[in-house]
């Protein structure tokens, strides 16, 4: 099959599918495993999709989010390498912010039997908190079932009631002039109240959230430090002169 056909084969599939695997699109065109991940380089290099462990996605506007899942299967050695990183900064005795996203998950392993208390409005973050035997709190409020996250008036409200010594928000896109955003503007707010309440707020997010926006704005990029696997080099001057940024390093 040419190569041409191919690539209009996955775009097809991935407008109707926004989520496919590498063996979905082995099966599709009968092409080979190694060409088919040459293939969704080459139509990553030209904006057509978003790669991801074992796939790739749609490329998604402002308004658009994956769910949970789809989510958990972006980047995951970054993620575990960033929240690695993210739980060193945690000192015995701290309170901290933990919120829904995937990344801040992966940190919760690195956090069994510490001596610190955790207050998220993760609800998938719960079985692995008392799994790992950590103190914690549930935020109140609505469920927003496709990130599994507890926003609205009631979360905002049980924010007001907290002081944390380190706060840790996940962020769907980082942009330099527009700051950390997000697609939904309820779950921003918790995000934005959450940093709030914090003597220090860290963003934690991989090198696919650079240089896209979304959306709802959290904060501006001085407001947290940065956490991140990569950066190009161009960049990290331009984002070092608006906040820290800690690149993670195998």
């Amino acid at each position: 099959m040419l190569t041409a056909k191919r690539h209009a084969l996955i775009i097809d599939l991935l407008k109707q599918k926004h989520l496919v695997t590498i063996q979905e699109l082995v099966d599709l065109t009968s092409a080979s495993e190694s060409t088919i991940r040459r293939d969704l380089r080459e139509l990553e290099s030209h904006q057509h999709l978003i790669r991801v462990h074992g796939g790739a996605t749609s490329k998604h506007s402002a308004f658009q989010e994956l769910t949970y899942p789809e989510k958990s299967i972006y980047h995951v050695d970054a993620k575990k390498q960033i929240a690695k990183f993210a739980a060193s900064l945690i000192s015995d005795h701290d309170c901290i912010y933990l919120d829904a996203g995937t990344t801040n998950y992966e940190m919760i392993s690195h956090l069994a039997d510490r001596q610190i208390t955790v207050v998220t409005n993760g609800l998938t973050h719960l079985d692995a908190l008392n799994q790992f035997n950590i103190k914690s709190y549930l935020l109140g409020g609505a469920v927003k079932h496709t990130t599994r996250a507890l926003i609205g008036v009631g979360a905002l409200k049980a924010l007001e009631r907290y002081h944390f010594d380190k706060v840790f928000i996940g962020a769907n896109a980082i942009d330099l002039n527009f700051g950390y955003s997000t697609p939904d503007p309820e779950e921003a707010a918790v995000k934005r109240a959450a940093i709030a309440q914090g003597e220090l707020s860290f963003v934690i997010a991989d090198h696919s959230k650079f240089n896209e926006r979304r959306f709802a704005k959290i904060v501006d990029l001085n407001q947290a430090t940065l956490i991140t696997d990569a950066i190009e080099q161009n960049q990290h001057k331009q984002f070092q002169e608006k906040t820290t940024i800690k690149v993670v390093s195998t």
